[in-house]
């Protein structure tokens, strides 16, 4: 039986130094050491060596299974290197080689627009604030001053879901929600989609709006007609002319419309400002103290002032894009010129 050992050891370390693939190597490995493996065989043996002999048996058989065991860790570690050497030279990637470009990605119009607008409201002192979209009656029209069969809602064509439930038409939810929860004095904008059944090529059924909400004591048109003024500076520079109009909206008392200078012919006058040289761009106006009231906040203490502009049609006035479509379609073509 030690001859037997000695010729394994001796036959198999010279077949593991030969093997020249893992798949070789593992039969190899089966043929000494698997569950009827040559050693193994022997291993299960030593019941019919004589007593005397089956200590230096046992333990020559231990160490020719370590030798075994130790060639073939070796020879894995051989041929699993020269196997991730040759796939990496197959998979190299010359870096010489001239690449086919990269096209860059850009913001979309609105989105810059809107994070533009954002930074300037967050650097005059406002807080950013977001709501749902699919919303109440109540917060959307009722708590606006806006009381059900009032004609002011025909002012904006709603999708109802049901008689409740709509999709707003405004983000003004957002200031009686902010009102009836914090704590005056405060300054929100509500950046945000809105939808109205509305269609043509400066109107679409889902847009964006931006508004703006400021509540503290002893504030009115004032203090309106500046903030707006030193916004429309940062937005389109130092030498924006500004110009104010009477409107009506029901949950500001005055009410009125700020127009600037035309952005898409700087005020030479063009289809888009209808020759004026002016593009409407906030709604504004002291809130209604009855709106006050409503959300919990006295009137006779606080008072305060609202504005916001339609993003969608500030950036086709800042782009020169003729319809608004254009930022709602993804094509590629126009979103190029937009970068």
């Amino acid at each position: 039986m030690k001859e037997k050992l000695q010729q394994i050891v001796e036959i198999g370390v010279n077949e593991i130094a030969a093997a020249d693939d893992l798949k070789k190597l593992d039969e190899i490995r089966v043929k000494y050491l698997g569950k009827a493996g040559e050693l193994t065989q022997i291993l299960r043996g030593m019941k019919d060596v004589p007593a005397e002999d089956r200590r230096e048996v046992g333990a020559l058989a231990n160490t020719v299974r370590e030798s075994i065991e130790k060639a073939l860790t070796e020879k894995l570690c051989v041929l699993e290197n020269a196997k991730l050497a040759a796939d990496m030279e197959k998979e190299r990637v010359d870096i010489t080689e001239p690449s086919q470009g990269v096209k860059k990605g850009a913001l979309h119009p609105l989105t810059r627009f809107n994070n533009k607008f954002m930074d300037i409201c967050v650097a005059m002192g406002f807080t950013v604030v977001q709501g749902p979209e699919v919303e109440t009656d109540y917060y959307n029209f009722e708590a606006l001053n806006v009381p059900k069969n009032h004609p002011a809602r025909d002012m904006q064509d709603t999708f109802f879901i049901t008689d409740n439930i709509l999709l707003r038409s405004q983000t003004s939810n957002m200031q009686v929600r902010c009102m009836e929860t914090m704590k005056p004095p405060f300054k929100i904008v509500c950046p945000g989609r809105v939808y109205r059944n509305d269609s043509d090529s400066s109107h679409s059924p889902i847009f964006n709006q931006f508004e703006a909400l400021v509540v503290d004591e002893n504030i009115g048109l004032k203090d309106l007609m500046l903030m707006i003024k030193e916004i429309l500076k940062r937005l389109f520079g130092e030498d924006v002319k500004m110009r104010v109009r009477p409107s009506y909206f029901p949950f500001t008392e005055p009410s009125i419309e700020i127009d600037a200078t035309c952005q898409m012919c700087q005020g030479k006058g063009c289809s888009l400002c209808k020759g004026s040289g002016f593009s409407e761009v906030f709604g504004a106006g002291v809130v209604n103290p009855k709106v006050l009231e409503m959300s919990g906040i006295d009137s006779t203490k606080y008072s305060g002032f609202a504005f916001g502009p339609g993003i969608d049609r500030s950036v086709m006035v800042t782009n020169k894009i003729p319809n608004i479509k254009y930022l709602f379609r993804n094509d590629l073509r126009f979103l190029k010129q937009m970068r």
